[in-house]
């Protein structure tokens, strides 16, 4: 986060701050928008690129993120599929995902598929849910009148944990052998027997991995994508439709400037030696990739205002923002920049050391509990009523808000690239009605 690039939305903030009150998010439309250009240039058509709905869930973010040029959207529940579906996603651009399907997420799926516009497809995560699947789709005759005006079969790729140690939190390294996500080899060829085998009402179209989130480096990328290659071309020469590889996402949303974590064009640049190692009947023809976190953190802040101000070593400094909009450092630590907007009432116009007189600064939130912590930051002289930022809270902010201590949720504003605001409707609102309808 450059001093420049602070200055020119500042002023939004602050305006924000005002107009709708604190807390509040701010999303930039036009950095979401800078992310999915780099993402289609490292990601170009054919490529299918859809963004993880759960980095975050506000419909209105959802649409943004769309409209910037990608294919559709990868949901883990119903909920997120009717929020998908608030955005004005259509049911043929949203893929199921997800660790844990219950029957009614599942039910869900094939009356859909039933309806003759079926999701891109359900990922699978165990033989037991492939035989729930596919019970539910015979139940529904889907793929019964193959060759008619029948209802389609369900696309189905199967989730392939690769057992790496990706370069991250431990608590972000979903592709690691002991976590939940996932299956393994034999796993994945007994969830394709449990789920009707082929020619039955799924079908089976290929292999979803996922590495992990905030990915550091490029090496257990690349060693996952190698080891779900190799599985795909073992069931590849069995099944015919099988022609899907989904390498999931992981970039990480760069925290400096200039980056010091690789891009999305530093991770496609390990394919192209992946696929030459393959024959080529055993490559797969439909790539996609799905990023969330990469196309949202950046583009989101949380504007919070001064409570406290008290003199201690180091100086502590209480806001009204806490683990209930922001739960990624309570959670595990994770750091998010945050700055004045204004000092001793006044606007802040220059950012750091040189431009300011600084100190270091415990920031904390308001939420009775002792891990209710922002870190320490580098802040001017504050008083109660000073607006203040927190950076890159795009991602896994909004969608893992919560009402604990009585906390209401809080307004979501997108700043356009013209430089106005817009509130936006509140997801929780926005999945109660999206659930009843």
């Amino acid at each position: 986060m450059t001093g420049t690039g602070l200055a020119m939305v500042a002023p939004a903030l602050r305006a924000a701050g005002s107009r709708f009150g604190t807390p509040v998010y701010v999303t930039d439309i036009e950095a979401i928008d800078t992310a999915a250009v780099e993402l289609a240039a490292a990601f170009p058509d054919p490529w299918l690129r859809l963004y993880s709905v759960k980095a975050n869930d506000v419909p209105a973010v959802i649409g943004a993120v769309v409209a910037g040029g990608l294919h559709g959207v990868s949901v883990v529940s119903r909920g997120e599929w009717a929020l998908a579906s608030r955005a004005g996603i259509d049911d043929g651009r949203i893929a199921l995902e997800g660790v844990g399907h219950t029957d009614r997420d599942l039910r869900a799926a094939v009356r859909v598929a039933v309806r003759g516009v079926p999701p891109l497809w359900v990922a699978i995560e165990s033989p037991d849910e492939a035989a729930t699947l596919a019970r539910l789709a015979a139940q529904a005759r889907l793929g019964a009148g193959m060759g008619t005006d029948g209802p389609p079969r369900l696309d189905v790729l199967l989730r392939f944990n690769p057992a790496v140690e990706p370069e991250t939190h431990r608590g972000l390294a979903v592709g690691r052998g002991a976590a939940k996500f996932g299956m393994t080899e034999p796993e994945v060829s007994a969830a394709v027997d449990a789920g009707g085998g082929i020619g039955g009402p799924l079908r089976w179209r290929g292999i979803h991995l996922h590495i992990g989130s905030q990915l550091g480096a490029v090496d257990a990328w690349r060693d996952g994508v190698r080891r779900g290659l190799a599985v795909f071309g073992l069931l590849r020469g069995g099944i015919d439709d099988f022609d899907t590889f989904d390498v999931g996402g992981g970039f990480p949303a760069a925290t400096a400037d200039p980056p010091t974590t690789p891009g999305p064009e530093r991770f496609a640049r390990e394919l192209p030696s992946l696929v030459d190692a393959i024959p080529k009947v055993r490559r797969p023809t439909r790539w996609v990739v799905e990023p969330g976190r990469f196309l949202v953190a950046r583009a989101g802040w949380l504007v919070g205002r001064v409570l406290h101000v008290r003199d201690r070593d180091p100086r502590q400094v209480v806001i009204d923002v806490g683990m209930t909009e922001l739960i990624r450092p309570a959670l595990y630590g994770a750091r998010h920049p945050i700055v004045a907007l204004t000092s001793l009432g006044r606007p802040v116009e220059g950012w750091g050391p040189e431009a300011i007189d600084t100190s270091w600064t415990r920031v904390e939130g308001p939420i009775c509990e002792s891990t209710d912590g922002l870190g320490d930051h580098d802040l001017p002289a504050l008083r109660r009523g000073d607006l203040v930022a927190i950076a890159d809270a795009g991602a896994y902010a909004a969608s893992m808000a919560m009402h604990y201590n009585g906390r209401p949720r809080v307004a979501q504003v997108l700043l356009e690239p013209d430089g106005t605001l817009r509130r936006a409707s509140l997801q929780s609102s926005d999945l109660r009605s999206a659930l009843q309808s």
